[in-house]
Parts: structure tokens; C-alpha cells; sequence
């Protein structure tokens, strides 16, 4: 085990880089990681963890039984009545109200957002704090709303695992707290839920954060920094025209032909851009009726890159291509930067221990091999600065976002894998919670994968350089 573990972590954090220019700047700031996760003796911890252990196997049996006996229903129940992000009062009110009755303390519109909510267990100590991420908004669908992400049972689990985890504590005076927030609207900006969230405060505090996700197989990522789609800025452009009738429209300004402008500026420019960049965007606002020049169009992008300071160039030509437009069509633009998601950091002391867990539990369709690095939630805000783990316990045989995920939430290969994450996520925290030393060793890696993530984004900025286009003569 010793042996084959962390080759195969560096293997999989080499491969996080994602472009050529990466991996060249990422050389030396790898290297100094490797050294890092060696001193760390991950395997050492995995198997020091999972021995036998009566206590964390009474702790795991409590989540597995509230999840057979009441969760599973409820994920179902929430599948059944999607709500899409900020609208999600419904699934609010069911899981605040599970809460209550099990001994927490809700507090529900955190960080002015109405369906957040922050729940605190009613005996809550001292450190370590532990939290515990919930989601529970449904996919914007052609159809309407759908759980094709499964979000409807990342909140169940999580109770799962939180509540047995505060009986213990509870039950034998032992040192710590546990705090569940519900974050809303995870498919949407904006707003950011979790960075509006962060930025305010709530998660001050947390020694750890863990939340799960639905997924086709069963892995966990290699430590380093990273995200699961590229780092993304959201950006709406708005164009302003005058109205007038189509058969006399030169006494009015097309912003559809701006917005259409955008579109094909965009495409112009591409050949100037590194092939990894990913522009997607769609007209939400296109006019009102055939025979009125549309005075007022929009259209809403995500940009994204593998990293965030080749994304700024990226940027920088879409929201040129916006004002080119709109100079072209005699149009006005406005540009809203509503939302951003960036790299967060993973760590193979609690990777290793949870996938390890997961496979006890009886995970299905097992990945042996860690994939690459990447916060354990998309914003980066979070899992940048608080160390966490995201448990990825099969639940579906379809791709995310799809009405067979959906479907599957509802089956038996859904819910194993549900009790599987609330078994697991129980698991760890219990680890953390009753071995001082494991959370040391927690932060440490940590803090040295985050000043290493310093150090790469100075590199990338060395080699990111911007042609020098003179004045034409």
C-alpha cells in the first residue's frame, strides 16, 4: 500500500495542469508537493484510521440507520418536487424542520439569501468544528426543473452523517461541534452562493467541511489545487438600442444585431486564443416582435479556462468583442460580471481516508485511481481556504445532468450509494474529530499545498505574456 499510493497521487496531481504551459510552470511547485505528501505518510493514515474501531462503527451504523429509515424517503420526496436555485422554500422547510427535531438550532436567510440557512447542534462546544454542506437546488431544464444532478439527496446525506456525529459527541462529553449550512442555488449565478455565503462570514470558524455529490463512479481527487469545469467568470452583456418600425429601421438602433455581433466577434478571435479556453454563452433577451426593432437584447456567458490568470486574457477579448459590437451596430453595451468559480485545494489526508472508507461501505464502479486535483466545491472560495472533502460514491449509471441521474436518484443504485456518502462522510469526521494528530497533519498539508498554489500562479504570470502589437503606420 505504502508503495503504490503516493506515485500514483503525484501522477494524478501532475495531471491537474491541464495545458503545456501549466505543467512547465507547475515543475518546480510539483516537485516541492511531492516532497510535501511523502513527509505526510498518507497511507500510514489510512491504515491507522480504518483499523477496527467499535466507536466509529456505532457512529457510522446511527447514520446508516437514519438514512434507511427516514432520509432515503425524504431525498425521494425532495427528487419528486424540484425547485431551482433561490427557490428551493420547499426543500428549506423540510430540511430545517428534520433538523429541529434532531437537536439543532436553525438560523434560515444567512448572507441575505432567502433559502440559506446555518444549523448549529444545541450542545455544540469547543473546536473541533465540524461542518457539514448541504445542497438541495434542482437544473433550469427545457422541461423545467429536474434533479439531474441529484442535489436532492446531498442534504439527507449530510443529516445523516451530522446528526450521528453530534449524538456521539453529546454522548460521551468528547470535545467538538458540528454545523450544518444549507447552500442554495449551487447551478446558478448569480449570486455565488457559497462565496456571497463565505464572504460574509458564515463559515468562519470550520476546522473542516465535508459535503457529497452524485457521480457515475466512485473516486476522489489527488491533492493539489484545482476545479471539477474550469475557472469561470459569469458575465451578462446587455445591449441598449432605439426602437423603431422594422419596414423604417434606420430611425432606430438593432441591439439583436450587437448581441449577433457579439456572437461572431467572438468567433473571429478564437484562432488568437489558447484552444483550452471554452466561451459559452446564450441570447436571453433577443426583442419582442418582428415588425419593432429590438431596442434591448442580452446575452449570458460562463468563460472559462483551466487557470484563472490565463483567464483574464480570455475575458479580455470577449468583453472587446461586446464593445466592438456595439461601436458597429450604433448600439450601447453593458457589461455585468455577476459571478466567478476558481481553483480550490484538495488534500490526500482526508482524500485517501474517505475513498478508503467508501470501498468498506461498499461503493460500486471504483476508480482506483485518483483523479485530478480539485476543490471539494466548484467556487473555490470555500475549499481555498478551509480543508475539506466532497464524497463521490456512485450513485448513477448515466452522466451528470440528465434525466437518467434523476431517474437513478429513485432507484437502489441512488440510494446505495446515498447511505454509502453518509456512512463514509460519518467516518471521517469522527477520525478528525477524536485524533488531534490527524488534524494537524490535515492542516499542514493544507497550508503547505496553499502557499504552493501561490507560487504557481506567480509562475504562470512570467509565462502568460501579451504580444506587443505596435500602432500601425
Amino acid at each position: 500500500m505504502r508503495f503504490v499510493v503516493l506515485p500514483a497521487l503525484m501522477a494524478a496531481a501532475a495531471l491537474a495542469q491541464e495545458t503545456p504551459t501549466e505543467r512547465e510552470a507547475a515543475r518546480d511547485v510539483l516537485r516541492k508537493m511531492a516532497a510535501l505528501e511523502t513527509s505526510l505518510d498518507v497511507p500510514g493514515w489510512v491504515a491507522r484510521l480504518t483499523a477496527p474501531n467499535p466507536a466509529r462503527d456505532q457512529v457510522t451504523g446511527r447514520a446508516k440507520e437514519l438514512m434507511e429509515s427516514e432520509l432515503l424517503a425524504l431525498a425521494d420526496e425532495i427528487t419528486r418536487h424540484p425547485e431551482i436555485g433561490f427557490q428551493e422554500h420547499r426543500a428549506v422547510e423540510q430540511l430545517t424542520t428534520y433538523l429541529k427535531a434532531h437537536g439543532f438550532e436553525v438560523t434560515v436567510g444567512v448572507a441575505n439569501l432567502p433559502t440559506a440557512f446555518v444549523a448549529r447542534w444545541k450542545s455544540n462546544g469547543s473546536a473541533p468544528n465540524l461542518g457539514v454542506i448541504l445542497e438541495y437546488d434542482a437544473l433550469r431544464g427545457t422541461k423545467g426543473a429536474f434533479h439531474g444532478d441529484q442535489h436532492s439527496a446531498q442534504g439527507p446525506v449530510g443529516m445523516a452523517a451530522a446528526v450521528a456525529m453530534a449524538e456521539y459527541l453529546e454522548r460521551t462529553h468528547a470535545p467538538g461541534s458540528v454545523v450544518v449550512f444549507g447552500t442554495p442555488g449551487e447551478e446558478m449565478m448569480p449570486p455565488n452562493a457559497k462565496t456571497d455565503m463565505f464572504e460574509a462570514g458564515v463559515f468562519q470558524g470550520m476546522d473542516i467541511l465535508v459535503r457529497s455529490h452524485s457521480t457515475n463512479t466512485t473516486s476522489r481527487p489527488a491533492p493539489g489545487f484545482g476545479t471539477c469545469c474550469l475557472n469561470i467568470d459569469g458575465v451578462k452583456y446587455t445591449f441598449s438600442g432605439a426602437p423603431a418600425h422594422q419596414m423604417t429601421s434606420w430611425n432606430g438602433r438593432n441591439a439583436l444585431e450587437g448581441v449577433i455581433h457579439l456572437f461572431n466577434n467572438i468567433d473571429s478571435v478564437r484562432s488568437s486564443m489558447r484552444p483550452e479556453a471554452r466561451i459559452q454563452g446564450v441570447i436571453t433577451e433577443g426583442g419582442a416582435a418582428p415588425n419593432v426593432t429590438p431596442d434591448r437584447t442580452a446575452a449570458d456567458f460562463y468563460i472559462r479556462y483551466p487557470d484563472e490568470v490565463y483567464l483574464a486574457q480570455v475575458r479580455e477579448f470577449v468583453d472587446n468583442a461586446a464593445r466592438a459590437a456595439a461601436l458597429s451596430t450604433g448600439t450601447k453595451v453593458k457589461i455585468d460580471f455577476y459571478g466567478k468559480a476558481r481553483d480550490g485545494i484538495s488534500v490526500a489526508t482526508l482524500a485517501e481516508v474517505g475513498f478508503a472508507y467508501m470501498k468498506r461501505f461498499g461503493a460500486a464502479s471504483v476508480a482506483e485511481a485518483p483523479g485530478k486535483p480539485q476543490g471539494y466545491e466548484e467556487t473555490g472560495s470555500v475549499s481555498s481556504a478551509i480543508p475539506g472533502l466532497g464524497f463521490d460514491a456512485q450513485t448513477s449509471t448515466a452522466a451528470n445532468h440528465t434525466y437518467e441521474m434523476e431517474a437513478d436518484a429513485l432507484a437502489e443504485i441512488g440510494h446505495r450509494g446515498f447511505v454509502v456518502d453518509a456512512e463514509a462522510m460519518a467516518a471521517l469526521l469522527f477520525d478528525f474529530a477524536t485524533h488531534a494528530d490527524y488534524r494537524a497533519a490535515v492542516k499542514r498539508e493544507f497550508d503547505g499545498i496553499k502557499a504552493l498554489f501561490g507560487e504557481y500562479q506567480q509562475a504562470l504570470k512570467k509565462v502568460y505574456t501579451v504580444p506587443n502589437v505596435p500602432e500601425p503606420r
